[in-house]
């Protein structure tokens, strides 16, 4: 290190620093507020600032590397090792140190503002559905208590009971019908709000050369699409190879070797686990469409034919799993070429525009 190296440990209101020196010994730690902490770094030569990747830290490396200064964002799993004895907010900076030395652990990319926006919309959008589910399932308990079975179904289910609400004559007593009429109420309400969602990406993906190029892949639609351009920007020229985005992902297998014992195990799941979910939805959608034509007594080619074929020698889930990894591995292909997959006919129109939630009229 050529000048000032710091650590720091973020938090929501207080930093704590730790700078080292040109042998990575710690000779100064401070705490400072957030106004302390920009003019701290505004009036000092600082070469390298090393942070963990937590929340707010995509902004601070945004402001620190506008100012001139270098920052590396590590993952939180790796530093934790890193701790020595107790756990202080000064043992969380000198540990920052210690791990920005390995040099097997590689620094988290800093996201851009438009990235973070778009993820956003995706954990919004998640908790929507999160909430939506549950109320679907109150009402579903209720109705069960007085003895009416509703079918299995998100959709099926809240037909089914707006339709014994509507009806004066089912089994549900007044005190309650007006109460479970407001959950209903409010489940139309957040699924008006996820189809709004929907339309904002996407007017997002029709402008995104990235994620028309994504679309082309089968089993990955708008959601999985805009999810990877906003984890990957687009540019996945830091990755080694097709396998090493797709362990990006948690998809390859676990490795337990000791000697001359090789033994691979399942799948990993490390990494993001969002899009990891998003992938082998995908991957189970271009299964089930398969086996549907091959019971049509229509040709089935390429990914399908190859996902068929690891289903045969396996079982279901495994080769949704093996053709999650796939995916994974042809859209790393198609990000790196700007390439669309060329196999087959995909309608992209009816990948860009959802209809899950769009309430009829």
């Amino acid at each position: 290190m050529n000048a000032t190296t710091v650590a720091v440990d973020l938090a929501k209101s207080v930093f704590q620093l730790a700078v080292a020196d040109d042998t990575w010994r710690v000779v100064q730690t401070h705490r400072l507020t957030r106004t302390q902490f920009e003019r701290w770094f505004a009036n000092r030569d600082v070469s390298l600032v090393i942070m963990e990747a937590c929340g707010s830290a995509h902004h601070w490396a945004r402001w620190l590397s506008g100012i001139g200064i270098e920052v590396k964002l590590l993952p939180a799993q790796y530093v934790r090792a890193y701790v020595k004895r107790n756990k202080t907010d000064a043992a969380d900076a000198a540990a920052l140190l210690e791990a920005a030395r390995a040099s097997d652990i590689r620094p988290v990319r800093v996201k851009s503002v438009e990235q973070q926006a778009l993820q956003g919309l995706h954990r919004i959008r998640s908790l929507w559905m999160g909430t939506r589910t549950s109320r679907i399932n109150a009402l579903r308990g209720f109705c069960r208590e007085f003895g009416i079975t509703i079918p299995v179904g998100a959709r099926t289910g809240i037909e089914a009971i707006g339709r014994v609400l509507a009806d004066p004559q089912t089994a549900v007593p007044d005190l309650i019908r007006g109460t479970a009429r407001l959950l209903m109420e409010e489940i139309r309400l957040l699924e008006a709000r996820i189809a709004q969602l929907e339309r904002e990406l996407t007017d997002m993906a029709r402008s995104s050369p990235a994620c028309k190029t994504l679309l082309s892949v089968p089993g990955v639609g708008l959601l999985t699409a805009t999810a990877m351009v906003a984890a990957t920007s687009g540019d996945v020229s830091h990755f080694r190879d097709a396998r090493h985005f797709a362990s990006w992902f948690g998809l390859t297998p676990k490795e337990y070797s000791s000697g001359s014992t090789r033994h691979l195990g399942r799948i990993s799941k490390r990494g993001d686990r969002y899009l990891r979910m998003l992938l082998t939805h995908g991957a189970r959608s271009v299964l089930r469409s398969a086996v549907v034509a091959t019971g049509a007594g229509r040709e089935v080619i390429g990914v399908r034919r190859w996902a068929l074929d690891v289903q045969h020698r396996s079982n279901h889930n495994k080769a949704a799993c093996a053709l999650a990894n796939k995916m994974a591995r042809i859209c790393y292909a198609t990000l790196r070429d700007k390439e669309p997959f060329a196999e087959g006919t995909v309608r992209l129109s009816k990948k860009i525009n959802r209809q899950a939630f769009v309430m009829p009229a």
